[in-house]
Parts: structure tokens; sequence; C-alpha cells
């Protein structure tokens, strides 16, 4: 099977936000081969602001799923980790939240599923992270280096916390077990 090169965006702001991450984030090291998770980024909500401060990271990996299959299958990690899309408010509070950012160099406009992100060149916590992994990355459609569209961003309340830890993540009684990575 062919493996494509995907990328995807993280997010949690509610309950404890980096084991949230972390326990997305082991979920995807069943459906994404060599994942490489971006450093940590605490970041302001946008467009809908009365809700608590975002944790974010980009990851990138290589799947042999096809686009729907990929989608299908965070939509379900979400769900598993307590997210109802049903009964959340759009951009509203949430448990983890996982967009495909890029797939490969395809470009995808279905009702369910549009990539590239249709949002993300507006969204620093979005871009810097991304760009992180492959500061080279291009719009698939206009073929525009995405740092371009990084620069024209404005701060946007978008913080630094320093490299991707999982054991960080890990509340410190619990440091030392094995963790939802070596579970996959």
């Amino acid at each position: 099977m062919d493996r494509r090169l995907v990328y995807l965006s993280l997010g949690s702001n509610l309950g404890d936000r980096r084991c949230n991450l972390a326990e997305a984030i082991a979920h995807l090291r069943g459906l994404l081969e060599e994942l490489k998770v971006s450093s940590l980024y605490e970041t302001a909500p946008l467009e809908l602001e009365d809700q608590p401060r975002f944790l974010n990271v980009a990851v990138r990996g290589w799947t042999s799923l096809e686009p729907r299959a990929l989608l299908e299958a965070v939509l379900a990690i979400e769900t598993l980790m307590g997210r109802d899309r049903r009964t959340t408010r759009p951009k509203g509070p949430r448990v983890i939240d996982i967009d495909i950012l890029l797939f490969a160099d395809q470009v995808i406009a279905k009702d369910s599923l549009k990539v590239p992100h249709p949002r993300m060149t507006g969204r620093r916590f979005v871009l810097q992270p991304l760009l992180e992994l492959d500061p080279q990355l291009r719009h698939p459609a206009s073929g525009e280096p995405l740092a371009r569209a990084l620069e024209r961003l404005g701060e946007q309340g978008v913080y630094i916390l320093g490299p991707w830890d999982y054991t960080l993540a890990v509340p410190e009684h619990d440091r030392g077990r094995p963790g939802p990575e070596a579970k996959l």
C-alpha cells in the first residue's frame, strides 16, 4: 500500500489538557507511522473567546489510510475521549479536537472533509507548530509557502511552552509507569 505524509492539529482546553493531548497522540501512534510531534503551545481561543485557553500541538506521520478513513479514525478518537460533536458548541470548549490539515499534496473538497484545512492559513496556533515540523510546507492548492501565510498573522495569543515531552503530561505519581504509547 502507498503511504502518504499527513499533518494534523490537536487542541484541548478542558480537563487535564496535557494528558488529553498525550492520550490523543498515543491513539494516533496506532494510525500513523514515524509520528513526530511539534512543541507544545498555549493559545488564546479565537472566535468564541469566552472559554479556557487551549494547549495545541501539530503532528506529522505516514499513513496508508485513505483520507475518509483517516477522518473517521480521528473522529473515533475524539468520541472515545469524550467529545460529542452533536452536543458540543461549535468552536466551544472541548476535551480534544483533531483536525486534518494536510493529506500529502491532495486537495479535497467534500461536505464532511476539506483538505487542506480551510481555516489553517488564518490561525497562528495551527501554522506555527505545523511549520515547526516542516518549514518548507506549501499550500497544496495555491502553492504559496505556508511560512508566508504565517508572516501575515498577528500574535493571536500563541505562546510556545517548549518541546513536547510525554512525561510532562503524566501526573507525577504515575511517572515511571508505561505511558499510553506503550499500549499501542
